[in-house]
């Protein structure tokens, strides 16, 4: 991490000449401008940057799209300011003279774009802030690695690829070692990046891996989570590979990314540990009772993509039954640790979750079992496939009404991204509807 004096002197030095100005959009990428240093400091460094509102209300493949209030044609599509978060400033030691730092979104009378994912996880901090706690997350992100290029498998349709391992490599320390040149290229450039690499290790798909970092405030975690995940793709293509986040690349395993959680007060206590059942406290059980209560209207937030549901298959260690348990892997919420490191980990979500929005929906809905007391169901022990309860939302076209009709999210986020986000899915619903897909050609091309 850099402050701006030794940015100054790098700059001085000619070992930086780019910085990159980058805000998250919807889908949780990364998007900005390639910024002259010596601009950066005399110009952005006082008095930030603009770029055009559509940055929040285009699809994924940057198409203009209708139903968003802050951003249309009848309004001009105008601009918002890019407002430098100094304290995300970093190299990228990928990237030759090279560093980043996030903006937050702004209009020019300085009031914040509301719908912005990191001022949504901002507001969310604020409310544990005023009760003197702060969360402190981890994210998992699982991701497949194909020794072809990303031009390649876009020329091929992303058909016959060949993955980095050819069978299930989970914890295989050979398998790891025969990717180990990326691998290891990612881990110290994220190491370089400012962010604390915990380990690397296989999964069950063919070229299946995650790297794990060491947890931190919510908001750290997801500025660290959107770098990551650009980084890694970047260093893969530099390497003549490609990298895939999609939740459900094929019919084997799906990419998760599943999401710890804990609470902890202005000493750097835990919160949701106590002398209660299973370690907790009362509030960690009334905070788990909201995720479970919330877990169906808010799963939008976890699950944001027509992709992310294909996950949610029994028996595939992606979540179906809405329950919880004791390190209970086929749960929706799994408790593990012990004292100080007591958490809740949502097995819900899948590489492509936008990480602000998802640790938004987690605080949002332990807020509510918190606030309203809710009691927490017994655990469960066994098989939760099995268990006959209520389920996760089985696609898109499912999760959109329980969202738009969630008092919760209203209360939480404001009726405007309720709106902005339900728009998002109604977008990707159309999109898939006009779609023709290899599946119909492949049934109905000669037979029908």
């Amino acid at each position: 991490m850099l402050d701006v004096e030794q940015l100054r002197g790098d700059i001085e030095a000619g070992r930086v000449d780019t910085v990159l100005l980058a805000v998250t959009d919807m889908q949780g990428r990364l998007q900005g401008k390639r910024l002259s240093a010596r601009y950066f400091l005399e110009e952005v460094l006082g008095h930030a940057a603009e770029g055009c509102n559509y940055l929040l209300a285009v699809d994924v493949d940057m198409n203009t799209v209708d139903g968003y209030a802050m951003s249309s044609w009848d309004r001009g599509y105008g601009d918002f300011v890019m407002r430098p978060d100094l304290g995300t400033l970093r190299r990228v030691p990928w990237q030759e003279g090279t560093v980043l730092l996030l903006a937050d979104l702004v209009w020019e009378d300085g009031s914040d774009v509301v719908p912005s994912p990191r001022q949504i996880l901002r507001r969310q901090a604020a409310r544990l802030a005023d009760r003197g706690w702060t969360a402190f997350v981890g994210t998992e992100l699982e991701f497949c690695v194909y020794n072809d290029t990303y031009e390649d498998a876009w020329r091929r349709g992303y058909r016959d690829l060949t993955p980095a391992n050819l069978y299930n490599v989970d914890y295989s320390l050979l398998g790891t070692a025969r990717i180990e040149p990326l691998l290891r290229r990612i881990r110290l450039g994220m190491e370089g990046a400012g962010l604390y690499v915990e380990s690397a290790k296989g999964e069950c798909n063919l070229g299946q891996h995650e790297i794990a970092f060491r947890f931190s405030d919510a908001l750290t975690t997801c500025d660290n989570h959107v770098i990551y995940k650009n980084g890694a793709k970047e260093i893969a293509a530099q390497e003549g590979s490609s990298i895939t986040f999609m939740a459900k690349p094929n019919q084997r395993e799906g990419n998760s990314c599943h999401i710890h959680i804990s609470l902890r007060d202005s000493e750097g206590h835990p919160v949701m540990a106590g002398a209660g059942p299973h370690g907790l406290s009362k509030v960690g059980e009334h905070f788990i009772a909201g995720q479970l209560a919330a877990l169906r209207e808010l799963t939008l937030f976890y699950a944001p993509n027509i992709n992310s549901y294909k996950r949610y298959v029994p028996g595939s260690f992606a979540p179906t039954a809405v329950k919880w348990g004791i390190d209970n892997r086929t749960c929706s919420l799994r408790l593990v640790g012990h004292g100080p490191s007591l958490r809740v980990e949502n097995r819900v979500p899948g590489g492509d979750v936008n990480p602000y929005l998802a640790v938004s929906a987690l605080i949002a809905a332990g807020l509510r079992g918190i606030e309203e007391e809710l009691p927490l169901e017994a655990p469960f022990a066994g098989n939760a496939y099995a268990a006959g309860a209520e389920t996760v939302p089985g696609t898109l076209r499912d999760a959109l009404p329980l969202w738009e009709g969630s008092d919760l999210a209203e209360a939480a986020f404001g009726k405007d991204v309720v709106e902005h986000y339900a728009n998002n899915a109604r977008v990707e619903l159309a999109a898939y509807d006009a779609a023709v897909t290899d599946w119909e050609l492949y049934r109905g091309f000669e037979r029908l």
